[in-house]
């Protein structure tokens, strides 16, 4: 644990009991009461996640567009200032180094955000490709200290009173329930300055990132709580933040990207952000374009239809009705009912909806091969049955509105 690293909110996740646990090699928070409480939270008011071990990048030049058209699977040269969007970068053999956010902040300006256990291979690969491509571009960690007032962490208020919450916190002047999904804004919130951004991995549609200076990250995590308390708002750690992307059919990279299964974007029914006709090609597009075309595998959301049973987890087989391995389990979580729900990679003839099919959650460590006559009393490996439901869940239309907002008791500006 001593080698671990630290979010700047360590201490104040110790401070209120969170249940520290590695993750991507930080000490995270796992849970504060329990991770089914917290899944509920975000689903009816709001859940307050520290982000901060995120990666956070800013590249910036009159050629900062190009070069991410290059090294990004999405079309950057459509992106507007002050939206986001959701892509991959691929290495020169098509496989996915990482899934990405980039935010256009300003014309010549953008922030993008990987993933913390693979901030170190990215940051190395993006300075490998600047160099070979854009040398004149600027490229620039924000969460190191050389980039002074400019650094930033990432905090995330996910669910349906967030921007109410957040709305107590601004001046009435600052438009944030006219953002758009993937909408990002700078603002100045309770004083402290802010990127918001309509964006996360829950989910829910109302939904934000707050992207704050590390040394402020702190008082705005215990604003955010003390301001939201009476709205339902509380913290939440990284167990709620798996079941709930699980529930939404989110990809994690290492089980439903990348990781041991290899999985790419047209694995798993996200190819839409993958353009291979946009005018800038992007590195690995020949080489992913053919692995697409010989694909005969799809991402499918389940449910466990049995209650009590071993949760299922990434590499338990999947099972036809006769026994035939069909798939492969890339994760599963318990969502706020206790239901769990899951998502696995199988053969598209098996990835309709309501689909029966069976998975064996094989125990760790495992037992010794089966002997033909095993002693009477022993537990034989029993393949539960779980039904394929919508890749994605339908979730109502949000209505929250400001304007249902208790007074605010503080004033402030919002990323």
């Amino acid at each position: 644990m001593s080698e671990l690293k630290r979010t700047v909110l360590y201490e104040t996740h110790r401070q209120l009991g969170a249940r520290m646990a590695p993750f991507g090699g930080w000490e995270m928070p796992l849970w504060y009461a329990s991770t089914r409480e917290e899944h509920r939270a975000v689903r009816s008011a709001a859940g307050l996640f520290d982000v901060a071990h995120m990666g956070i990048f800013e590249i910036s030049g009159d050629q900062a567009a190009a070069f991410l058209d290059r090294v990004s699977t999405n079309d950057v040269s459509r992106l507007a200032v002050g939206r986001a969007q959701y892509s991959f970068m691929l290495n020169d053999v098509g496989d996915v180094i990482d899934d990405i956010m980039i935010y256009r902040l300003e014309p010549e300006r953008y922030m993008v955000v990987v993933n913390a256990a693979n901030t170190e291979k990215d940051w190395a690969w993006l300075q490998a490709q600047r160099e070979r491509l854009s040398p004149a571009l600027t490229l620039r960690d924000l969460k190191h200290p050389s980039s002074g007032d400019a650094q930033r962490v990432d905090l995330a208020l996910q669910g349906p009173q967030a921007l109410n919450l957040l709305t107590r916190l601004l001046d009435a002047s600052t438009p944030l329930a006219d953002l758009p999904y993937t909408g990002v804004m700078r603002a100045s919130l309770a004083g402290h300055d802010v990127f918001i951004a309509r964006t996360g991995y829950t989910g829910e549609r109302i939904a934000y990132e707050l992207f704050v200076h590390p040394d402020h990250a702190a008082a705005l995590w215990q604003l955010l709580l003390a301001t939201g308390a009476d709205l339902g708002v509380r913290p939440c750690g990284l167990a709620a933040r798996d079941s709930l992307r699980t529930e939404a059919g989110l990809p994690l990279y290492g089980h439903e990207l990348g990781g041991p299964l290899n999985l790419a974007p047209y694995h798993i029914g996200f190819d839409n952000f993958v353009k291979l006709d946009k005018p800038s090609p992007f590195i690995g597009r020949e080489a992913y374009a053919e692995k697409a075309a010989r694909n005969t595998l799809g991402m499918v959301r389940f449910r466990v239809n049995e209650r009590g049973v071993r949760p299922p987890k990434l590499g338990d087989p999947v099972l036809d009705r006769r026994g035939r391995v069909v798939g492969t389990v890339t994760s599963c979580a318990a969502d706020g009912e206790g239901v769990l729900i899951g998502m696995a990679v199988v053969e598209r003839a098996f990835t309709s909806e309501g689909t029966t099919l069976y998975v064996v959650p094989l125990p760790e460590p495992m037992p010794e091969p089966l002997k033909p006559f095993a002693p009477i009393g022993n537990r034989a490996l029993m393949p539960e049955p779980i039904t394929v439901l919508p890749r994605f869940p339908m979730r109502p239309k949000p209505q929250a509105s400001p304007q249902h907002a208790a007074a605010p008791s503080h004033r402030a500006s919002p990323l």
